[in-house]
């Protein structure tokens, strides 16, 4: 009996086993299924994941549920934006719940996510993506929803490495909590319990675009107590960490129909006044466990009132610190006296009533003190600000009583006596007489220098001199490098740059002895490539951030340097406009003395796109060929040839394109044209491989010997090419007509058309002519054409005879009928002559036929023979075609001879 009865229960363990393994195969299908059905029916949203994982072992005897890539799309009026994302989404349940109807609800224990994301907003019209809840389509409360499809009788949940971003654009709101993670434990199905809860992240908060935290640790752990019935959640033990700064507090929070009721008091659990560097981030504060302090630090406040569409609690925050000091150990000086009053109130719960005393803020180093007072109101609605800031400071001693970055390396004397007075509705409308600010401000001895900056930048003398509408720069003297500078000038709209996000605007003049641009710009890899930046300049890949125009900025400069040192240029006697604005600067009569010549400048820089642009127009006058295109990389791609030139050319260029991040041009995207006029020159072909090509193959010219002043040529450029405008040149009586194009890498196509004399082609050619004597031929020019192409550094030369060979021997043919038929009239003349002259019987008695056969042979036989048969036509139509044969051959031999020969020496053409 026994043996039966423990067979039977064997039997039933291994079917229960084997359900507990085969069931979540014949369910998960059914989960997925009854999850998206029962959310996707009663949100205005929609719910998706890539899987559903259903577990029994897992969390025996509940079932566990996993979902995989879960996501929350809202619906209209934020189509397309996702409410909810996360990775992994674990619900823990009764196995019971998963046998229950499609209308019943399932109740979850347990929730766990991990690498979720929720983005909250609210836009201008006060909409909110989060409100996805359908709206009941029945009155009676009984036949609606109420049990939901979902009912959460939790235990406990748990949130990991998650973030929280929530945009309110009606307020201009923005608060980020990354890496967050936080757990819950505690009994939710009851009417009352308590929730025990652990929560550390990174919280920003912005509010109108002003910044109150940045990334700071928040750590919480607090006790609540929630009265489902009453709907009040009470803090009970609550402790909390911002930075380093210890908070407890309590209090509740009321959950009305129509509002909620808020009370919640909190305060510094002690009076030390390390908790005021427990404000201050870490990495500005650095380690204050061993910072010896005297004084207090105390910070206590209170909300408490309605919460509605209309009203905020009222609330009051103290700040408080008496005659208080601090110093870091390993520092040698401390900062003493520090007095601290401030209050931020708001004693009425609507929100433009809230206002910020600082009764006193003051501190000293040594024997400097400064001191701050001011008081801000109205600071949701028009604010308005009454402050006054006075003291002298040592900067140096700034990093010997406090742990600044080690790069930052800061000396000189600030002196300030600054007050003002104003409301932003003044400010915003620029009725900046309604505003009252006053003082001076001035710097001396200041010594300033970071990892950021390529040298030290040390500043003699600066001061600021303030007024209700203007601030005067009346010195700015400083040095950098080699750079020194001295700025006077003027800045308006200091108020609505400083409080309304506007352009600041001014007018300086600058002076300069030397300044070297290099100065300003720090050594750093770039990983753009021309290529890429040329055609994607989009998606250029950076591992820096490119040189930006300011946006702000509104000014105009006008600067005088009497050396100005870019790259490996030298610029002498420069002066000009410059205007900044709209992140571009428009440079206007820039005038320069370079490579002894001048040069005159106007165009425009612009970062406001995805890459910076330019669009300069640039005259040149006198200039150095040489030492122009020896400096210039965008002369030696423009007109590489020019490198073998000597001497003074004008030019104008007209040129627009992108630039890479160093500010130099992307080859690939120039665009342009350019004018030049070389005044006088000489060449050395044995700098350019292209003039010694030439050279070899046209054993008549000496290049060296070109005549090339006055020459004007036009070029333009565009798509990685440069083409060149058809001009002409002349050596001694050989005029040459060049044209063609090359790419910016240097491969060559170009056409050079010589019109060389027939004197010049030998004593073959010589004979002839004197033997054809004719005195057309004096002047006789053979057209020879020399294609050019390859690599500039490898250039292939190749002539083309044809053209030269067919005028001249249609020349020759033509010459030498023309004396044949001229010599066959004379003949004719002196034979028919003598025949008028006989009887005149006799002639009349001659038939017209007979007079006419005898002139025919005449003629026949002074231009070829007797005529008396077709075979003798035929032989004379061969015996002609062979000599006009004979002709090209010889027009062939003389004019290969001429261009295939090798130069004997470099005079032979000198002696023609």
């Amino acid at each position: 009996m026994k043996k039966k009865l423990l067979k039977v229960i064997g039997i039933l363990f291994l079917v229960v086993l084997a359900l507990v393994i085969a069931l979540p195969f014949f369910l998960e299908g059914k989960i997925a299924t009854i999850i998206k059905n029962k959310v996707n029916q009663n949100i205005n949203a929609t719910l998706d994941f890539d899987e559903a994982n259903l577990s029994l072992i897992k969390s025996f005897p509940n079932a566990h549920v996993g979902l995989k890539n879960v996501s929350l799309t809202n619906k209209e009026p934020f189509v397309g934006d996702t409410l909810f994302k996360t990775q992994d989404l674990a619900l823990s349940m009764s196995i019971k719940e998963l046998f229950k109807g499609a209308e019943e609800p399932i109740a979850i224990d347990k929730f766990t996510l991990e690498g979720a994301s929720v983005h909250i907003i609210v836009d201008s019209l006060g909409n909110a993506n989060y409100d996805i809840a359908k709206e009941s389509t029945t009155n009676n409360a009984s036949e609606t929803t109420g049990d939901s499809d979902f009912s959460f009788d939790l235990k406990g949940y748990s949130i990991k490495n998650s973030k929280v971003i929530y945009d309110d654009f009606s307020t201009g709101m923005h608060l980020e909590v990354l890496e967050m993670n936080h757990e819950g434990t505690g009994d939710l199905s009851l009417e009352k319990s308590e929730l025990d809860t652990h929560t550390d992240a990174l919280v920003s908060f912005e509010l109108d675009k002003t910044k109150y935290l940045n990334k700071n640790k928040v750590a919480l752990d607090a006790l609540l107590e929630i009265d489902l019935a009453t709907n009040t959640y009470s803090f009970l033990e609550n402790k909390a960490l911002v930075n380093q700064l210890p908070l407890v507090f309590d209090g509740f929070v009321r959950v009305n129909p129509d509002n909620q009721e808020v009370d919640i008091t909190f305060k510094t659990p002690s009076s030390d006044f390390k908790n005021f560097l427990a404000v201050i981030p870490e990495t500005y504060s650095k380690n204050i466990e061993n910072v010896s302090t005297t004084g207090n630090f105390e910070v206590n406040g209170r909300f408490n009132g309605i919460v509605d569409e209309t009203h905020i609690p009222k609330f009051n925050i103290n700040l408080k610190s008496d005659n208080a000091s601090f110093k870091y150990p390993d520092l040698p000086k401390s900062v003493q006296n520090v007095f601290i009053d401030t209050k931020i109130n708001n004693e009425t719960g609507i929100t433009e009533d809230t206002y910020v005393n600082i009764d006193r803020l003051s501190f000293r180093i040594d024997q400097d003190q400064f001191n701050v007072n001011a008081k801000i109101s109205d600071l949701l609605g028009n604010t308005q600000v009454n402050a006054h800031m006075d003291g002298k400071m040592n900067l140096a001693n700034i990093s010997k009583a406090y742990p600044v970055p080690a790069d930052l390396n800061l000396s000189g004397i600030l002196t300030a006596d600054v007050t003002t007075a104003f409301d932003m509705a003044s400010v915003e409308n620029k009725a900046y007489a309604n505003t009252k600010t006053n003082g001076k401000a001035s710097l001396t001895g200041f010594n300033y220098n970071s990892e950021e900056m390529k040298n030290p930048v040390a500043i003699s003398e600066a001061g600021l001199t303030f007024n209700p509408t203007t601030v005067n720069v009346t010195s700015f003297k400083g040095k950098t490098g080699k750079t020194d500078f001295n700025a006077t000038g003027t800045l308006t709209n200091l108020l609505g740059f400083l409080f309304n996000n506007e352009d600041i605007t001014g007018n300086f003049k600058l002076n300069s002895n030397i300044f070297s641009v290099n100065d300003f710009m720090v050594d750093e890899a770039v990983a753009t490539t021309e290529e890429v930046a040329s055609k994607n300049p989009e998606v250029a890949s950076e591992t820096t951030e490119r040189i930006k125009i300011p946006s702000f900025l509104d000014c105009s400069i006008a600067a005088n340097a009497e050396t100005v040192l870019y790259d490996n240029l030298t610029l002498k006697n420069v002066s000009g406009n410059l205007f900044i604005k709209d992140e571009s600067v428009v440079l206007e009569n820039l005038t320069s003395s370079i490579f002894n010549g001048k040069l005159g400048l106007n165009g425009k820089v612009s970062t406001k796109g995805p890459i910076t642009t330019f669009d300069v127009a640039l005259g040149m006058n006198q200039i150095q060929i040489g030492e122009s295109f020896k400096t210039l990389d965008l002369f030696k791609v423009l007109a590489p040839v020019a490198n073998a030139l000597q001497g003074t050319l004008n030019t104008d260029i007209k040129l627009a394109g992108n630039l890479n991040d160093d500010m130099t041009p992307i080859l690939g995207s120039l665009t342009g044209d350019l004018l030049a006029q070389l005044l006088a020159t000489e060449i050395n072909e044995e700098s350019a491989p292209l003039l010694t090509a030439l050279d070899r193959k046209l054993n008549f010219i000496d290049l060296g010997q070109l005549n090339l002043k006055d020459l004007k040529t036009k070029l333009s450029f565009e798509d990685g090419k440069v083409s060149v405008k058809p001009f002409d040149i002349k050596y001694k009586d050989i005029s040459i007509n060049v044209a063609g194009s090359h790419s910016f890498d240097k491969n060559l196509e170009y056409k050079a058309v010589l019109n060389v004399p027939a004197k010049y082609l030998g004593d073959e050619v010589t004979n002839l002519i004197s033997r054809i004597d004719d005195a057309s031929l004096d002047n006789l020019t053979i057209p020879v054409t020399a294609n050019i192409g390859g690599a500039y550094n490898a250039p292939k030369v190749d002539t083309d005879l044809t053209s030269g060979v067919k005028q001249l021997t249609a020349k020759l043919v033509e010459i030498e009928k023309q004396k044949l038929v001229n010599k066959g009239k004379d003949k004719a003349k002196d034979l028919l002559g003598g025949l008028l002259n006989q009887n005149k019987d006799s002639i009349q008695k001659d038939t017209a036929a007979t007079n006419g056969t005898t002139v025919k042979n005449v003629l026949g036989g002074l231009l070829g023979g007797k005529k008396t048969s077709k075979d003798s036509t035929g032989i004379k139509t061969d015996s002609t075609t062979t000599k006009n044969e004979a002709v090209k051959d010889a027009a062939k031999d003389i004019l290969g001879g001429l261009l295939g020969n090798k130069k004997k020496k470099k005079d032979t053409v000198k002696q023609n």
